[in-house]
């Protein structure tokens, strides 16, 4: 087979690309080898990407790619290096900005100072992946990383808890690196999924996971301040519609079956006023519970008391990164 004549390889999704490199009549980029090590292979893959054509199922395992460029200049779309595998290459300082890596192996693969920017690593297999250094700012990490995905379809409990640790192990790389980077608003995105990922590991019917889980529904373990916002009004207007119900002040202020709407609506602001006051402790005593209603004032300031602590320590944390 000539230099001159191309041989054709079908990636994973169907595609079909052709180039002009061989090696024992296949396709370079395609020959399955344990490390891939050639002469000139950075300027071969460079020109490679040159030709605007996507490059899919390249094997690169083992490849020697530092500072390699890989920036489609003067396009708003990146070059396409997806479904491939690029384990255990150096890529140290490689500028891959606006690449599209989608569905391609970076296990083991050293990313230190390379340049991700705007890169998309959708279903990109992030194990054990080096990120000292690397810009990641707007990477596209798509809506779960791969091994979440995995652990969702796996057919075995053996399986699935395998899964569940290398997702676990990848989301705190990336919580690490994203906090090297500056980038807070990932990098709490990304301990939040670590701690789903470890929940989802305990046994179903333990306490630990039940109070996990609360804590994630509660403040999404710390990242989350708007959710202790939400619980806050929930609790407020629920405990309000039970004064409402059982009545405040003697019987006088709650529902009244013979009232009008006008007449039950002002007696509900009033439940809801002295639940604001309940809940944040504030105890003006210008109402006061009588009969069941004392014992759900105390549940509510219980609560109240525990939930403005937990929006000051989770409201600081975000605000001090």
């Amino acid at each position: 087979m000539s230099d001159s004549e191309q041989c054709q390889f079908e990636g994973p999704d169907g595609q079909s690309c052709n180039d002009s490199v061989f090696r024992d009549g296949l396709c370079l980029w395609h020959l399955e080898e344990k490390k891939k090590i050639y002469p000139d292979m950075q300027m071969k893959l460079e020109q490679r990407a040159k030709t605007g054509e996507p490059m899919v199922g390249f094997s690169l395992r083992g490849s020697d790619l530092s500072h390699i460029n890989l920036v489609n200049y003067g396009q708003h779309d990146g070059h396409k290096l997806i479904h491939s595998d690029l384990y255990r290459a150096n890529l140290t300082g490689a500028h891959m900005f606006s690449l599209d890596l989608t569905g391609t192996s970076l296990m083991k693969a050293n990313l230190s100072r390379a340049n991700l920017h705007r890169a998309n690593l959708t279903d990109a297999n992030l194990l054990g992946t080096n990120f000292d250094s690397t810009r990641m700012d707007n990477v596209e990490w798509g809506p779960q990383i791969l091994q979440e995905r995995q652990a969702d379809e796996a057919e075995t409990k053996t399986q699935r808890l395998d899964y569940l640790e290398q997702a676990e192990e990848i989301y705190r790389n990336l919580r690490k690196a994203t906090e090297q980077a500056g980038l807070f608003e990932n990098a709490g995105h990304f301990f939040q999924r670590e701690m789903v990922m470890r929940r989802y590991q305990m046994p179903f019917w333990s306490l630990q996971r039940f109070f996990s889980k609360l804590v994630d529904m509660f403040c999404g373990y710390g990242e989350r301040p708007a959710r202790v916002i939400a619980f806050s009004m929930i609790a407020i207007f629920g405990f309000a519609t039970a004064y409402w119900v059982f009545g405040i002040a003697q019987g006088e202020i709650g529902y009244q079956p013979g009232a009008g709407f006008k007449a039950n609506l002002q007696h509900y602001l009033s439940c809801s006023y002295f639940s604001v006051v309940t809940f944040t402790t504030l105890g003006y005593g210008d109402l006061t519970p009588h009969g069941i209603s004392r014992a759900i004032a105390a549940i509510e300031a219980f609560i109240g008391s525990f939930t403005l602590a937990l929006f000051v320590v989770v409201f600081v944390k975000k605000m001090t990164r």
